[in-house]
Order: C-alpha cells, then sequence, then structure tokens
C-alpha cells in the first residue's frame, strides 16, 4: 500500500468535509466529537476514483478470500462496491434495506447460489451494526459472509463486535490514523487528537449501541461552546474565522459594535473612542450619507490600530451574479475594505459562489457570516431554514464561512465556526420595533454566543467609552466561566 497515496487521502477527505470535528450525535445515540460523513464523495469523482483505487489493491494486498460477489452496505458503500466490482472484475450484489412490495420483492439483488462467498464494503464503522444487519440478510438467502472491507474504522468496538458473529473487518483507514495524519500536516494540534483519543477510549460500544463497561459516561471536549478561542482557531477552515478567534483571544474582547449612524465623522469619531474594547465593527455602508473612499481609509486605520475587523452587514441575498457584482462593484466596493460580509441561505450555494468569483486577489482574505435565525419578533426563518443554513455552512464553501448568525446555543456545533448573536443590552427587553435584547451573560452562557452584537446600548449612552468598556468585561467573564477558564 501507497502510504502516501493513503496520507493525500486522508488529507482530501478532510478537506471536502467527508470528516469534521465538533458535537454531534451519533446513529447509535451518543454524542461524538468527530463525524464522518462520506456521502459527499460522489460529488468528487476524483476522489471516489482514488479511494476505490486504494480499496481495490487493499483487498488484494491483504487476501482476503473474495469468494464470488462483492455487496455495499446501503447507502453510501453502494458506489463505492460498484467501483470496486468494475475495477477488480468481480460481481456485485445490492442488499435492499427493505424489501419491495411489488415485482419480485426480493431483499437481494443479483445472481447468485446459496453457498456463494459474499465480501461486505462499508464506509465507517462504530458499532458494526449495520455490517451485521446486511450480514444477516445475506445469510438468510444462503451466502456465506466471512471478511467485511471497511473505509474507516471509528475504534469503538465495531471489529470486536463483527468478529464475534464471525466475520473479520479490514480497515483502509483507523481514526487514529487519521488523526495522526492531519497533526503531521499542521492541520490540527496535539490536544485534539488526545480529545479525540479519550473519546475512543471512552466509548466503546456494542452492536446493540449499548456501552460495553456499565456505568459510562462520554465527555466530548471538542464542543464548541466549551472550547477555548485558541483550540478552537486550530480547527477553524476558513482563514478569516481562524484570524478572528486569535485576535478575540488576545484581545480578549466578544464586543462586536453596530456602528448604525449616518455621518462618517460621527462613525470614527465613536469608533476611536470604543476601538480597544471591540474585536469587530459592524457597518452599513448604504446609510452613511457622505460615504467615501476616504471614510473607508480612515476605518482600516483605525482597525489596524485598534486591532479589530470590519463586517459590512449586506445581508446578500440575490443570485450569484448579481451579489458578486453588488459585492465588487458599485459606489461601496465591499470586497476591498471588508473582512466580512453578512448573507442570506436563501439563494442557496450560488450566493457563496458568487461572493467568492471576485475575490482573485490571494492576499485579500475574506469571509461570511450566514445568517440561521433573527432576533427580531415573528420573523420567518424556522428550525428547517436555519438547518438548512447550517448544512450550507460546513460543506463546499466551509473555507469561505466564517461563522453563522443566530440565536440558539445548539445550532453550531462545528467549533471552527463562530456564532454572532445580535441583541445585546445590559439590560435585556424588546424595544418599539419588536427587537428583543438579551443580557450579556445570558447571550453568552444560553444562548452560546461568541461574538455579541451591540448597538444603541453603546450608541445612546451618555459615555460611549465606558459603556463599551463595560460590555467587553462582561461577556469577556460570561465566556470565561463558559469555558472554564479564569479571566
Amino acid at each position: 500500500m501507497d502510504q502516501t497515496k493513503l496520507k493525500e487521502l486522508g488529507l482530501r477527505l478532510f478537506e471536502i468535509n467527508a470528516f469534521k470535528f465538533g458535537d454531534f450525535k451519533m446513529k447509535v445515540g451518543i454524542n461524538s466529537p468527530v463525524y464522518f460523513d462520506l456521502r459527499v464523495i460522489v460529488s468528487y469523482p476524483d476522489v471516489m476514483d482514488t479511494l476505490t483505487d486504494l480499496l481495490t489493491e487493499y483487498i488484494k494486498q491483504i487476501k482476503v478470500d473474495t469468494g464470488v460477489h462483492l455487496c455495499g452496505v446501503p447507502y453510501t458503500a453502494l458506489p463505492l462496491a460498484t467501483l470496486i466490482s468494475i475495477k477488480a472484475k468481480q460481481p456485485m450484489l445490492i442488499r435492499r434495506k427493505e424489501a419491495k412490495t411489488y415485482g419480485t420483492k426480493k431483499l437481494v439483488e443479483g445472481k447468485f447460489n446459496a453457498g456463494d462467498k459474499c465480501l461486505i464494503i462499508e464506509d465507517v464503522v462504530t458499532s458494526g451494526s449495520s455490517i451485521l444487519d446486511t450480514v444477516t440478510d445475506l445469510r438468510s438467502e444462503g451466502l456465506v459472509i466471512t471478511d467485511a472491507i471497511v473505509v474507516v474504522d471509528r475504534e469503538q468496538g465495531g471489529a470486536q463486535n463483527t468478529e464475534e458473529k464471525g466475520v473479520r473487518m479490514h480497515s483502509l483507514f483507523t481514526l487514529s490514523y487519521l488523526l495522526n495524519v492531519l497533526l503531521e500536516a499542521g492541520r490540527i494540534e496535539e490536544k485534539t487528537v488526545q480529545a479525540v483519543a479519550k473519546y475512543i477510549e471512552g466509548a466503546q460500544i456494542k452492536s446493540d449501541g449499548s456501552f460495553m463497561k456499565n456505568g459510562t459516561t462520554v465527555v466530548n471536549e471538542l464542543s464548541r461552546a466549551g472550547m477555548t478561542f485558541e483550540a478552537r482557531a486550530d480547527l477553524a477552515k476558513c482563514p478569516v474565522s481562524k484570524e478572528l478567534l486569535k485576535l478575540m483571544a488576545s484581545k480578549k474582547s466578544t464586543l462586536c459594535l453596530a456602528a448604525d449612524l449616518t455621518k462618517s465623522e460621527d462613525i470614527l469619531n465613536l469608533v476611536e473612542k470604543v476601538g480597544p474594547y471591540i474585536c469587530l465593527l459592524k457597518t452599513h455602508a448604504d446609510i452613511v450619507e457622505d460615504f467615501s473612499e476616504n471614510f473607508v481609509k480612515s476605518l482600516q486605520s483605525l482597525a489596524k490600530k485598534h486591532n479589530f475587523m470590519l463586517m459590512e452587514d449586506r445581508k446578500f441575498a440575490d443570485i450569484g451574479n448579481t451579489v458578486a457584482l453588488q459585492y465588487s462593484s458599485g459606489p461601496f466596493k465591499i470586497s476591498s475594505w471588508a473582512d466580512l460580509v453578512t448573507v442570506h441561505s436563501l439563494p442557496g450555494q450560488g450566493v457563496l459562489k458568487g461572493l467568492k468569483s471576485v475575490l482573485t486577489d490571494p492576499i485579500l482574505q475574506r469571509g461570511v457570516f450566514l445568517l440561521a435565525e433573527m432576533s427580531s419578533q415573528g420573523n420567518l426563518a424556522n428550525a428547517q431554514y436555519s438547518a438548512a443554513t447550517m448544512k450550507m455552512a460546513t460543506e463546499v464553501d466551509s473555507d469561505f464561512v466564517a461563522g453563522v448568525v443566530c440565536q440558539s446555543s445548539d445550532l453550531v456545533t462545528f467549533p471552527g465556526l463562530l456564532q454572532l448573536t445580535p441583541g445585546v443590552k445590559l439590560e435585556g427587553g424588546v424595544d418599539d420595533l419588536g427587537q428583543n435584547y438579551d443580557s450579556p451573560e445570558h447571550v453568552v452562557k444560553e444562548k452560546g454566543a461568541d461574538i455579541c452584537v451591540v448597538g444603541r446600548g453603546i450608541l445612546t449612552a451618555k459615555n460611549q467609552e465606558d459603556t463599551a468598556k463595560k460590555y467587553q468585561e462582561r461577556l469577556w467573564a460570561a465566556y470565561c466561566e463558559r469555558v472554564g477558564i479564569s479571566e
């Protein structure tokens, strides 16, 4: 087996989000710090080709008795088994998850005889239950099953469980191997490897989903809300979110100022006063009556002086070609100065592709915050919309999505994504226009906010500098309490 190719494939799987770190609910009912979703590989023909080449080579290398047939565990392993069947010139069977109620009503499709041997192909194994379900159905048809080839063994008891049922499991990758590949490549740090290793050791599972040891308590140390910003920066796939997490940690600030003023001079004067206490400045360029190139240069100068990033709250919500023009052209030329912008997920993946298409200068690091939830009363962003937004944030363009605008602590599970939450005031409440407000402590500890947006709470204060400092201190104290560190 070519170890170089194997490691390159492991890195490629990480790049396309075939596996990711965070806090994920597993099929067996427990939460895990790492999640594999190999279904995405069907969108990457080069990955499919390389993976099945290596699997075909691996089958020959270990000299497993492949018998007559191949059978992929439905559904993700079906295309893998199909390609291996073609490459190895070996016939394949298809096992349905349920028998058809019409036609032949077969559970196993393909030509075979009782007593034939069949090699199982599976993508990811935790407890081994999916393999064993397939084995049970194939054996009921008279087929002989002794071996299974899997892409990834999560090392949580699957090999032992299948062995007990007379099936030897052979894995191309183990979770430990993949972690070491990422560590060697500088994609993750040792503490991430240790956190996952600790989880694996404590979460050994029987085929029925129960723990092998009674009284087991599983602790996920890669839960977003419980991790420090420094640790999360290591897992961020978007360069802007990686830098912003580091900035927040070094500056001890999670405060975003919404500078909703209409005169450039007023904005600049305000930012000069509160700049030392913020990590992010949120603007609405289209409300600034005297917007100019000099204003932008002054903002950039203040951002550099006080160490904060600029975010234009544009809320792009059109087709790709239109948002590309809105982003790069017109009177504001947003892409030339804003580190971050806000984007509605409503148009679909095309809105991100459109924005990315204008970023031709590799020196300019840019990112977006997707709107998954809103803080205004009666908004139409329901749970289904929010879930679809999160799916969009963590898949194809994860290198461009810095975070998500939302109100729920359990929505953002990936530690590399930032949760930005508006509607923060020293004292909570609702304004005359239906905007809800929560206290800094509630937003950070209960709602899970990483960055908290404050506008009128600072803008209308008699002493804006002192008020910004109060927000910064209370928000940071709440964050420290949330992750269990001293201030």
